[in-house]
């Protein structure tokens, strides 16, 4: 009866942030996967150069390697949604310790190389929503003194 009403509770307008901006991540992480390709021209030509050069990946390989794991990313983003807006525990802490990895990578990038601000703008928007009080107590990770956790 208890787990019935958590899921009839109505959704903060941060769940509902956080959904979308894990669809916009999904879209940018998808683009990410092609773009490597595009650039080495695998649509056009095919796969014709080797991936490994004297022990190492060659810039083919690199984009393939790149391109595999943006696929998986994307993936792996998809069934965070899905569980995510089916309020699972489980969705909201991969959600936070992927989104502190992701702000990780960016802040590096931003420093050394070149940023994806929306990624880094996004996750920003992720991480102040999954800390809000309310959020956290429909996931199940804060309660308020006296609240049993099931």
């Amino acid at each position: 009866m208890e787990k019935n009403s958590r899921q009839r509770r109505k959704r903060p307008l941060a769940v509902t942030i956080v959904a979308w901006t894990i669809l916009v991540m999904f879209f940018v992480r998808l683009y990410q996967v092609f773009e490597p390709l595009v650039l080495e021209g695998v649509f056009e030509h095919g796969m014709t150069e080797p991936l490994f050069e004297g022990g190492w990946l060659t810039s083919f390989g690199f984009a393939l390697l790149t391109s595999a794991v943006y696929a998986v990313l994307s993936l792996t983003g998809i069934i965070v949604l899905i569980g995510f807006l089916r309020m699972k525990k489980w969705s909201w802490v991969v959600l936070m310790v992927w989104t502190g990895i992701s702000l990780t990578i960016t802040l590096f990038d931003y420093f050394y190389s070149e940023t994806n601000y929306i990624i880094m703008a996004s996750d920003t928007i992720v991480a102040l929503a999954l800390n809000q009080a309310d959020v956290q107590r429909i996931f199940g990770i804060r309660t308020d003194p006296g609240e049993r956790l099931d």
